[in-house]
């Protein structure tokens, strides 16, 4: 499932980038010929835009960078960089689920994983579901680290990958993954024939799938089950905790957040979202300018809310334990940490000494809304 997500993620964003060229085709043919759906609009991309767009990595590996990385320095990139949420050994926390495990060295010559069939087993690592390198290399290098996407090098991604097969005993501890031996690799993958292609979803026959979807299948439309209601939303204490969902989505298209500003009501409900359990404000700087952009800009929200534990502690709760200790805070939002609140860490952060230091002051004046 994992590697079908990372492929309509590779098919949507580079599909993206051609839209762009058509775009620009038609516009170039369009200032003469009446026929063209949307003469003068949109343009040709350019070859660097084309290129930054066009990162995915195939299951042929057509798309692979040249490059290679050790699983010693592997494991210095991980120390780094991906232990902070994904443990030392790949095991995660109670937040993420845990990449390494539950394959064995008769996966690696079977091509399957056993423990896949087991009810009793307590969960499914990645490890356990990828079927392709291809994936995992491609993943890392679009989304990882989550707080800095696409900060690791060509290199640095070679050498995570193989220190994450390393700690499945998929490559030795002296191994070099290269754009040269990743399809040896792929051989040893424990679940690499784990993945069915014949559903079409994969274009074309060159991966293995089929040519053509099967859409040509009759609606049954009899002894239909009752239409599904969908009976769940936020709860009244969660929904303002990253603020207003509503303004928080692109303009474009047809998707919208749902509406959490403290005036609103939950779905469902006549009463009104308590103020105190959510806040809109932008919280305010000393000097009256708004922190919002910065909170979001350094992805502070995805981990904070204003009242309420999310994946770290609120900034109420923040600001009422460290009061007035501000070098302290700006201190521990670059430095990162862990045990003070948990098990949880947080990573080092790669925002400025001044971005850092407005954050302390606020959280140490008491974090008013």
């Amino acid at each position: 499932m994992s590697s079908f997500r990372s492929a309509c993620t590779r098919l949507r964003r580079t599909g993206a980038a051609w839209l762009l060229v058509a775009a620009g085709a038609a516009a170039a043919q369009g200032a003469g010929d009446a026929k063209v759906a949307f003469p003068g609009i949109g343009r040709v991309a350019t070859p660097q835009e084309v290129t930054a767009w066009d990162i995915d990595v195939r299951p042929d590996f057509k798309g692979l960078p040249s490059g290679a990385g050790t699983v010693a320095k592997g494991q210095e990139v991980w120390e780094a960089r991906c232990a902070s949420c994904h443990g030392v050994f790949g095991e995660s926390n109670e937040v993420f689920s845990p990449l390494v495990g539950g394959t064995t060295a008769q996966d690696v010559k079977s091509g399957r994983v056993a423990n896949l069939k087991r009810t009793d087993y307590p969960g499914r690592t990645t490890l356990m579901k990828l079927a392709n390198v291809s994936t995992l290399w491609d993943y890392i290098n679009r989304a990882m680290p989550w707080n800095q996407p696409k900060s690791l090098s060509v290199e640095e991604v070679y050498a995570v990958t193989a220190f994450m097969l390393n700690l499945g005993g998929i490559v030795p501890d002296d191994f070099t993954l290269s754009d040269k031996n990743i399809g040896e690799v792929q051989q040893r993958l424990p679940n690499r024939d784990g993945m069915r292609t014949d559903h079409a979803l994969w274009p074309g026959t060159e991966l293995g799938g089929a040519r053509r979807p099967d859409v040509a299948a009759k609606a049954c439309m009899k002894d239909c089950a009752p239409a599904p209601v969908v009976a769940s939303s936020l709860p009244d204490f969660a929904r303002g905790a990253h603020g207003n969902l509503a303004e928080q989505n692109r303009r474009v298209g047809a998707q919208r957040g749902a509406v959490t500003a403290a005036s609103a009501a939950s779905p469902g409900s006549t009463a009104a979202t308590p103020a105190s359990a959510v806040s809109t404000a932008a919280p305010a700087a000393a000097g009256g300018q708004s922190l919002q952009a910065t909170l979001q800009k350094n992805t502070c929200t995805a981990c904070h809310a204003p009242a309420a534990k999310t994946v770290g502690p609120s900034w109420a709760d923040i600001a009422r334990k460290h009061a007035g200790q501000a070098d302290y805070l700006a201190g521990k939002i670059k430095a990162g940490g862990v045990g003070v609140w948990g098990t949880v860490p947080m990573p080092p952060q790669s925002l400025d000494a001044a971005e850092a230091r407005r954050i302390a002051d606020w959280l140490a004046a008491g974090a008013a809304p």
